[in-house]
Formats: structure tokens, sequence, C-alpha cells
């Protein structure tokens, strides 16, 4: 399993479950597989495929897509549309897409401040160095600062509430095919 594989799926697995699946806790050698010998006559049970990582994020474009048509949008050619047609349509769509991620996702900004003002690292908890915090503008060479100009307040993911996908269920689909029957 490749690295950047091994870290996703551990990254979903811990905001969906809270615990690492024992594929990974064995590659990662945090706990070794003890093989329990067969009974003569016992087949060996079949292990069902772990979800993946990609699983979560194909479940929440199928919930924006049920509930907002947000890939129907995206995947039509709007070119033909005036500005005020697609401003419309995405009105809609935006006020649909916020009550979803609402539901789905606790969202809270990572410096909760007043945008385009004075802010101190420190008075936030933080530092320069924090994966958290992206410094622009006139850097120091060292790239430690104290404080700055909050241009973007940034999100944090404080809670993630996705229906639980059973061991070998496979997501791949968004949206069905809907047929209509006269």
């Amino acid at each position: 399993m490749s690295r950047v594989s091994l870290a996703f799926r551990s990254f979903f697995s811990l905001l969906s479950s809270g615990k690492l699946p024992e594929d990974i806790v064995v590659e990662l050698g945090l706990i070794r597989r003890i093989s329990v010998p067969q009974t003569p006559g016992s087949a060996p049970k079949a292990e069902a495929e772990p979800a993946k990582p990609a699983d979560g994020a194909v479940q929440f474009l199928g919930l924006l897509q049920q509930e907002s048509r947000l890939v129907d949008f995206f995947m039509e050619d709007i070119t033909p549309y005036s500005d005020e047609q697609v401003g419309q349509a995405m009105r809609n769509i935006h006020t649909q897409c916020k009550t979803v991620l609402e539901r789905v996702m606790k969202l809270a900004p990572v410096i909760d401040g007043v945008e385009d003002t004075p802010t101190s690292l420190a008075a936030a908890g933080l530092s320069s160095k924090h994966k958290g915090v992206k410094l622009i503008g006139k850097v120091p060479p060292d790239g430690k600062v104290d404080s700055g100009i909050l241009r973007h307040k940034g999100w944090k993911v404080e809670r993630v509430t996705l229906p639980s996908l059973k061991a070998g269920e496979a997501v791949t689909i968004v949206a069905p095919a809907e047929v209509e029957v006269e």
C-alpha cells in the first residue's frame, strides 16, 4: 500500500470511526497479525474489504448531488446561459449545499477573528509554524512572526457525521440514473 493511500485511509478511518482498520495497524507494525491454525475441515473466513478513503468523499458528493444537484450543475455546459440565469441557479444550489455541509460536518474557523484586521497568533493559540496558518505577504526568511493582518480565517473540521459504510460495500454511484416508466 502506498504511503499516500495509507495516510488517507488512516485519516478518514480515524475521522469516521475513531480507530484504525486492522490491516493498517498491521502494515504500520503496531501489532502483528496472529495466524490462528485452522481446524481440519474448516474453511478460512473471507474478510470483507474495508471501506476506502475515497468512499467518504463519494458519499459526501452523493449527498450534495441528491439534495442540490451540484454534480449536474458542474457537469452541464453553462456557456449558453446568461450570467443572471447562472446566478439564479447558483443561489438555490448554494443554499442547499450549505444545508448538507452543516448537517454532515461541523466547521470552525482556524482563527476566530475579523478579517482585514490585525491579529495576534499567540492570542489565537497558534504560531507561524502551525499547519493551520499560511503566511502571505512579506514573510521573513526564518518564517517567524507574531502577528499580521488576518486575510482569511481558515476552516477546520471539528466533526464529520457521514453514515457508516458496511465492510465490503462499494461506493461508486454518486447518483443513480433515473428512468421514468410510463
